[in-house]
């Protein structure tokens, strides 16, 4: 077993309703906005653990998939099972298509889905957030929480709540079906925005295990490694760097086991990825930021192991398009912004938006996050890092 997944494992057993901290708060009512594969898990999770569940979609199509079928089901690693739905004799997930009814009692918030979609909810709840609520990023990726505190305010948004960005969910997902199968992740950095209320994501690790606390939204937002990993291995194999996949004799066929996300992977892959970690660290260095994973814990993190219980899938086409669309809106334009304003060269990263860009047929940068997109527009490194400190601090 590796290392990600046996500290994730220890995690797991060590962790339930009645172990939080003291501290920790305890949320029993939680929203998920969203009806594609990230919502369904996360709010498979969370009624595993007794909470009451609303799950949000503003798609009939999503909401319908739901309703008839028998649940959720969940295969693999983690609290397998069916997960009912609508169901008022058992525990179950609550439908909804309303967000003002789907909010309104939740403590906690969860937002899935692709960035552009985290984008919109930001906006439209900024009317419906209260006191005390906490408002989950499931992946935030770099500026996650930055950017959703940005489109709250300019939404007219007053409520103390508390953004807390995450950079990926405990399982990697492979849906057949109505069925998901899942596969555990190692851990995962996540922070609050404000700063200083790790006894919120002490409280969400009731229902997302693996996280591991970060000082501020700067140190997550940099540490969200990704793009870096999930690039190289989607956009570059074939005879001239080949993969990680173990080699199989002519006439041969590989086995199931051995057709995982690792295998995409070779030494030419991680040369790459070296470099995209190395452009990753400089710019965070620049910004403050010195505390960020190697590139063996990130690849670890996002491309699991050739053989074990924490086995990545390998995405179809569309999954993988989706992949590269939300690494380069998510990912590598926030780290292309930073870096211009900081003056370190990002060549490699740029080189990874350009590729990506032709296989998308379209130009995704132009929509990615930037600093001058969320109110911060100086050319000034220094004043930049004030703003973006006192942003996630909570003084702005």
């Amino acid at each position: 077993m590796t290392n990600a997944f046996s500290d994730f494992a220890d995690t797991i057993s060590s962790s339930s309703s009645s172990q939080n901290p003291p501290n920790a708060p305890v949320y029993q009512r939680v929203a998920v906005l969203g009806g594609g594969e990230d919502a369904r898990l996360i709010a498979a999770l969370c009624l595993s653990e007794e909470a009451k569940v609303t799950l949000f979609s503003a798609y009939g199509a999503e909401l319908k998939s739901l309703r008839s079928s028998s649940g959720v089901t969940l295969r693999g690693a983690g609290p397998v099972g069916t997960y009912q739905v609508d169901r008022d004799s058992v525990p179950s997930i609550k439908t909804c298509s309303e967000l003002d009814e789907a909010v309104t009692e939740a403590e906690v918030i969860f937002l899935s889905g692709p960035v552009h979609k985290q984008r919109t909810y930001a906006m439209v709840l900024a009317d419906h957030l209260q006191d005390g609520q906490v408002l989950v990023l499931a992946p935030g990726r770099s500026l996650g929480a930055l950017e959703t505190a940005w489109f709250l305010r300019i939404g007219g948004c007053k409520a103390d709540i508390t953004i807390v960005e995450t950079q990926a969910l405990p399982y990697w997902i492979k849906a057949e079906g109505a069925v998901l199968n899942i596969s555990p992740v190692g851990e995962i950095a996540a922070a609050t925005l404000p700063s200083h209320r790790g006894e919120v994501i002490e409280g969400l690790k009731r229902y997302l295990p693996n996280l591991k606390a970060h000082h501020s939204v700067l140190e997550s937002g940099f540490a969200d490694g990704s793009a870096l990993v999930e690039f190289p291995a989607l956009l570059m194999s074939g005879p001239a760097l080949g993969s990680g996949a173990i080699q199989i004799p002519m006439g041969g066929t590989p086995l199931p086991e051995h057709q995982n996300f690792a295998s995409l992977i070779g030494e030419e892959q991680r040369g790459i990825i070296t470099l995209l970690a190395d452009e990753r660290r400089s710019v965070a260095r620049a910004f403050g930021v010195r505390k960020l994973p190697d590139s063996e814990v990130w690849l670890a993190t996002h491309a699991g192991v050739l053989k074990g219980d924490a086995r990545r899938a390998i995405p179809n086409q569309t999954e993988a398009k989706s992949i590269l669309r939300d690494g380069v809106i998510g990912s590598f334009v926030p780290l292309i912004s930073a870096a211009a304003i900081a003056g370190v060269p990002v060549p490699v990263t740029d080189s990874m938006i350009t590729l990506a860009s032709g296989v998308l047929g379209a130009d995704v940068a132009a929509a990615g996050r930037r600093l001058d997109t969320i109110g911060i527009r100086s050319k000034d490194i220094n004043t930049v890092r004030q703003a973006m400190d006192a942003i996630a601090t909570g003084q702005r």
